[in-house]
């Protein structure tokens, strides 16, 4: 099979399109053709190794320490179940699946084996490929931080720092469903999309500093990571939350421990990859208030471009890999 590899950290000329072995699958195991897949921050930071302060080591230490152990990048992928092991219960050949391989990584190759109790859905009918394949990350990560984290409740202010992006335009649309009231924070380039799925309000962060502004919120959600608790915090509302999506080791570590006396305080840590949260966007698609969005999409051939658009910046919702087609 085909697969988007890396050898070496660095620049996106490192990522070659390679002829790997097929994939074997275990008893409990399924075997995914991989239609389309993403180009996601956790790509982009394993492979060119820009974490935020202080988390390179660990890194280092998870992937490999002088060059990466885990060749073929991708967590997240739509696709159709060629192979079943012999114990498979929940799956049949022929199914079309979303799954979110997580730090299993794998999904950029024509093929991918993972275990029929991974994070592993039905793909809702109503998404077509490219959309299916942007399913996971983002939407899980909002939900994940917003809903079970953050505690998100119906008539709340929320501000969403970095609105634009893959984590951001999902976060928009749960915060919606939820009955928040949403300000996105983004550049005047992602003013429409983000408006077209629901924010209310809009900061043009090249005009304004939001935590300059006299207005507070319940939660403060930081997918950029330069909203620290030092410039957030006077920006809360007594028992608001600062959810640090990107953070530094050290900001990170004391989160735990920034909370005042108004019961304001900050929440890190990372995202949790389960089937609910799957099938809790799934249902959100059904009724018409979630949908991934997809910024561009990319020929297999063509994925070290996708590298170079994270490189560059700019992007508005996934970068999608289109391995083949699919009806």
């Amino acid at each position: 099979m085909k697969a988007a590899v890396f050898k070496h950290y660095g620049s996106p000329e490192e990522v070659v399109i390679e002829e790997r072995p097929m994939p074997t699958i275990g008893a409990h195991d399924i075997l995914i053709q991989v239609v389309a897949t993403v180009v996601n921050s956790g790509d982009w930071r394993i492979r060119s190794l820009s974490v935020p302060r202080g988390f390179g080591p660990m890194l280092r230490l998870y992937f490999g320490l002088c060059k990466p152990r885990k060749q073929i990048l991708g967590s997240e992928l739509a696709g159709r179940v060629t192979a079943i092991g012999q114990q498979v219960s929940q799956f049949k050949v022929g199914d079309d699946v979303i799954a979110f391989s997580g730090v299993r990584l794998g999904a950029h190759a024509e093929y991918i084996a993972l275990p029929e109790d991974a994070p592993i859905i039905p793909k809702p009918e109503r998404l077509d490929w490219h959309q299916a394949a942007a399913f996971c990350f983002g939407g899980t990560t909002a939900l994940d931080f917003l809903c079970h984290k953050g505690g998100l409740e119906a008539g709340e202010r929320v501000l969403i720092n970095g609105a634009s992006g893959t984590v951001g335009t999902a976060a928009i649309q749960i915060a919606k469903h939820y009955g928040a009231h949403v300000t996105a924070v983004c550049s005047a380039e992602g003013d429409a999309l983000v408006r077209s799925i629901g924010a209310d309000e809009v900061i043009d962060y090249r005009r304004a500093d939001f935590t300059e502004s006299a207005e507070q919120w319940n939660i403060i959600m930081d997918i950029v990571g330069n909203a620290p608790w030092s410039r957030s915090k006077a920006s809360l509302k007594p028992k608001g939350r600062l959810l640090m999506i990107v953070a530094d080791l050290r900001n990170t570590l004391l989160a735990s421990f920034h909370k005042d006396a108004e019961g304001r305080q900050a929440i890190a840590g990372t995202a949790r990859e389960h089937r609910d949260d799957l099938k809790t966007l799934a249902k959100l698609v059904d009724t018409n208030e979630y949908w991934p969005i997809v910024h561009k999409v990319y020929d297999f051939n063509d994925i070290r471009a996708a590298h170079e658009m994270f490189d560059q910046g700019g992007k508005h919702g996934s970068l999608v890999i289109r391995l083949c087609e699919m009806k």
